[in-house]
């Protein structure tokens, strides 16, 4: 039998993007290099040659775009802003044309009543500080307070939700660990170091913002978190699922939500880290107004010698249903809210803050894209969402990624994850299927599952 999920009247609806992979326009009116433009340069890095140098072109078409939004009844934007569009360098004064782009962008959002939610810092640090050494050089953090604090300086007046980071833990480990993504440094040390001073960067930024805000301010973060499964009940899978659990979500949760730092407990990266947790660090990361999270899937592990530093692999279950990059798991949302809320107890407000699924979509005969296995996939997770929030646990808001179809990192364009769907040589915007169904989602306020 149908049932109908409602949500609460104050809950938040909206979608989110990234600077890198919707803007375009990587090389004007001032805008210096960030390791994205040089990663995606370098041949062979991205999938058939793919770049960001244009995208969809968000720079030049955001009126377009925000006026998707009030069709789709968005009432939240989550973007970022380019740091090498504020500061070219990475360090020293503001580039005024980098500024007044986010000046308009917000402006416009706000005309059309819009809620702003701004993220400093969406994986595109400028060059010049990865040629200083990057995030590992624990120089960086303090040079993303001084861009904090001059974004601070010239929004705070308009926007009220902060953002400082999305996805440390993608940055540090998929960046500086694995070289999966820009600057494609493969360097298990360096990986530890980044999330380190990622996070500290965190508590930098959230001070600067603060200091400079020109109205009351909320300031959080934005984590990939997946709960972890052992692969069987063997003992040694179920201590592979402890290893790995600590090191993708307890090495971000437990700075962020108890001030301490469960490294330690992993003897390879206890050594790893000796002498790069300083004195007071973990007391200023612990400043968190909302946690943001993204989920796509869950990850489930073996026992496996071979890996360096946790000893563990991930397996992929058969039988269950796969997108084009990942196991699709709604019942992992629940699970993952549901330990947050018991093991951390977080006194900040919870948002959902990405998810979504990449299908194949095309257009059909009649220009329609019929995307019926994303509304599935949104149908199911909000479900997951909805079962949560019956369950005691005030998730505040839920933001689809993405927007627009989009520059996917070291995929390029192949996957597609947009309630819009973009074709790349004309640049035309149509709304799919799902942006019309999560439309009268928004309307309504829940939906018939």
């Amino acid at each position: 039998m149908p049932r109908r999920i409602t949500f609460p009247d104050d809950f938040i609806w909206g979608a989110a993007t990234s600077a890198y992979q919707v803007e375009g326009a990587w090389n004007e009116d001032g805008k210096g290099p960030s390791i994205w433009d040089t990663f995606s340069h370098t041949p062979g890095r991205i999938a058939n040659g793919d770049t960001g140098d244009v995208t969809v072109d968000h720079y030049h078409r955001f009126p377009e775009d925000i006026n998707l939004m009030v069709e789709l009844g968005l009432k939240a934007y989550r973007f970022s802003v380019a740091w090498s569009r504020i500061q070219p360098s990475g360090t020293g004064a503001a580039n005024p044309a980098g500024l007044d782009f986010y000046d308009r962008l917000v402006d416009e959002l706000l005309a059309k009543q819009i809620e702003p939610y701004l993220c400093l810092f969406h994986y595109d640090l400028p060059q010049p500080l990865q040629d200083k050494g990057g995030w590992p050089n624990r120089d960086t953090a303090f040079a993303f307070a001084e861009y904090a604090r001059l974004v601070s300086e010239r929004l705070s007046d308009r926007v009220k939700i902060w953002m400082t980071h999305n996805e440390p833990w993608v940055v540090a480990f998929a960046g500086y660990f694995s070289g999966e993504h820009a600057p494609g440094i493969k360097d298990p040390p360096a990986g530890f170091k980044a999330i380190h001073h990622l996070l500290l960067s965190h508590g930098l930024a959230a001070e600067a913002i603060r200091a400079e805000a020109r109205q009351p301010v909320k300031v959080g973060i934005t984590l990939n978190l997946n709960p972890v499964y052992p692969a069987s009940d063997s003992r040694k899978d179920q201590e592979a699922a402890k290893r790995i659990d600590t090191v993708l979500n307890r090495s971000v949760l437990d700075p962020l939500l108890k001030g301490t730092s469960p490294m330690q407990e992993i003897l390879a990266v206890r050594l790893l880290l000796t002498g790069v947790i300083k004195p007071g660090d973990l007391k200023k990361v612990r400043d968190l107004d909302i946690l943001g999270i993204n989920y796509y899937t869950r990850t489930v592990v073996k026992d496996d010698p071979s890996f360096p530093v946790v000893a563990a692999s991930q397996v992929y279950p058969e039988g269950n249903e796969y997108s084009g990059m990942w196991e699709i798991y709604p019942e992992g949302l629940f699970t993952l809210l549901k330990r947050i809320w018991e093991d951390y107890q977080p006194k900040c407000e919870i948002l959902i803050t990405e998810n979504g699924v990449p299908v194949p979509d095309g257009k059909d005969y009649d220009g329609r894209v019929r995307d019926e296995r994303r509304i599935r996939y949104l149908s199911s997770h909000l479900d997951q969402i909805h079962r949560a929030i019956q369950d005691g646990i005030p998730v505040k808001g839920y933001f689809h990624w993405t927007l627009l179809d989009n520059f996917e990192w070291a995929y390029g364009f192949a996957p597609r994850f947009g309630l819009v769907y973009v074709d790349y040589k004309s640049l035309q915007r149509t709304i799919k299927d799902s942006g019309r169904w999560f439309a009268q989602v928004i309307r309504e306020n829940g939906f018939e599952l």
